[in-house]
């Protein structure tokens, strides 16, 4: 039996076998690819798995939980993806080791930064124990656009079947279920899902809790997977404990960032949450392509649906999101950069191949981050990450750490994507804005101080004297 049929099976002991077949091609035509789904968590070769699985869909058609459901599934498949190829528990020595070289890395980070440590605790962390930590954000991020592809597939879907009654051949669902109802299940669930696999996937690459540079921990501690870390240092011509030290020292900088800047978690996800909001379905390009093919050929109608359900024109508000987004990140990446290389300067003598390492890994990235990609339609890597350090380099030369580190004290002093463009000319350009702001300053406290005196005294040269004569 191959991949396909064991999910088609799956939904046939819920739905029955003509509905079945309409639930996958739904599932299919929302960019989902089940068959991927069984391969890389293991369904085939396990029947038990399977079996829980298909009591869970059963569970998941038959409720109406607002997607809490479909998102249990997603976690389970993301558990199941990061478990694929192995996932071998945390061992006390590696917990150990966890706990002496983040603590060490913020011994190092004293010397390069004048923002404290995090404070959290030392995780050593499965990639199992990453899914969960760090699933509730992926969640947060995408289900919205979730919603909106769900509900645009089932208008398509459903007008192209016949409307909202399921043609005769299938028959009934269980519940009375009608069709566009069913397609928006599933729709949802099938893109909850490629979340779930794209987190999976992440999770047997990632050596912390911080790679992506996005806020993905909800608390303070400082978390590295000792099997990711491991796998890296791998053939490598550094030693191991260089590149132990070295990743703990770049999880332990970024989260001083996210623990010590408290605008940055609101603004890297609020942007990030403002490009999904303004994302659209193309239905006419979706309806397009549903009416040029043979929707029961399910091979046809995925490559169709994959062509893109997204309008390729983005809003001017996507544009702003994305630029805030892209700039932020770079910051985040460049600064975490330069703070890196100067705590672990003195320490290790393959740091400078280690940082290259480092930046060509995440500007090349992986297939889940190409996941992510396709889901949100943005690129989470930060492609300026090398103008970022060279600016934060320029401004530590000319300021020092203590005024470098000061830029992240509130969001108008943050730098610009000018100042990426010309990290040179920040001293010059932030001179201008200083003096203007001065300027503004004093021009505001001379208005306060006029107005403040309304309530002395005011002298009327037309007024006269009571006690002069008069003319």
């Amino acid at each position: 039996m191959d991949d396909r049929e064991q999910w088609r099976r799956m939904l046939e002991s819920v739905l029955g076998a003509e509905a079945a077949e309409e639930a996958m091609r739904a599932l299919e035509a929302s960019g989902a690819d089940p068959a991927e789904w069984a391969r890389s968590t293991g369904f085939g070769n396990n029947p038990q798995a399977l079996a829980a699985a298909m009591a869970q869909m059963q569970r998941i058609l038959a409720s109406d939980d607002g997607g809490e459901s479909d998102w249990r599934f997603a976690h389970d498949v993301a558990r199941q993806v990061a478990h694929a190829g192995g996932d071998p528990s945390v061992t006390a020595a590696q917990a150990q080791k966890v706990r002496s070289v983040l603590t060490v890395a913020d011994l190092w980070l004293d010397a390069a930064t004048d923002l404290p440590p995090a404070g959290g605790p030392h995780v050593a962390a499965s990639r199992a124990d990453w899914v969960e930590r760090t699933l509730p954000t992926w969640r947060a991020v995408a289900d919205p656009i979730g919603v909106s592809v769900a509900e645009a597939l089932a208008r398509v879907l459903s007008d192209q079947l016949g409307g909202d009654e399921l043609p005769e051949e299938i028959g009934a669902l269980p519940g009375g279920m009608d069709l566009p109802r069913l397609i928006t299940k599933l729709g949802r669930l099938g893109f909850a899902m490629q979340v779930g696999q794209g987190s999976g996937t992440l999770a047997r690459e990632v050596f912390g809790g911080t790679d992506t540079g996005l806020p993905l921990l909800s608390g303070s501690e400082l978390l590295l997977v000792p099997a990711n870390v491991e796998a890296f240092a791998e053939g490598l011509d550094a030693e191991t404990d260089e590149v132990w030290h070295f990743l703990a020292v770049r999880e332990a900088a970024t989260a001083r960032l996210f623990t010590h800047v408290p605008w940055l978690r609101a603004h890297l996800l609020g942007a990030v949450e403002a490009y999904a909001r303004g994302i659209e379905i193309d239905a006419e390009q979706m309806e397009e392509a549903v009416r040029s093919i043979d929707p029961t050929d399910v091979e046809q109608l995925r490559a169709a649906m994959g062509q893109g359900i997204f309008s390729p024109q983005r809003t001017p508000d996507q544009e702003r999101a994305l630029l805030r987004l892209e700039t932020a990140l770079a910051l985040v990446e460049g600064w975490v950069e330069e703070v890196t290389a100067a705590a672990v300067a003195p320490h290790l003598p393959h740091a400078v191949p280690l940082r290259e390492m480092l930046r060509r890994r995440r500007a090349a990235g992986g297939p889940a981050e190409d996941t992510f990609r396709q889901l949100v339609g943005l690129e989470l890597r930060p492609r300026r990450a090398r103008d970022a350090a060279r600016l934060w380099a320029v401004i530590a030369r000319d300021r020092g750490v203590t005024g470098r580190d000061a830029l992240w004290a509130q969001l108008d002093l943050f730098p610009t994507t000018e100042d990426l463009d010309q990290p040179e000319l920040f001293g010059d350009r932030h001179a201008e804005d200083s003096d203007i702001s001065a300027d503004l300053d004093a021009a505001l406290e001379a208005i306060l101080n006029d107005a403040g005196g309304d309530d002395a005294p005011q002298e009327n040269p037309a007024d006269e004297d009571p006690q002069q004569p008069k003319d």
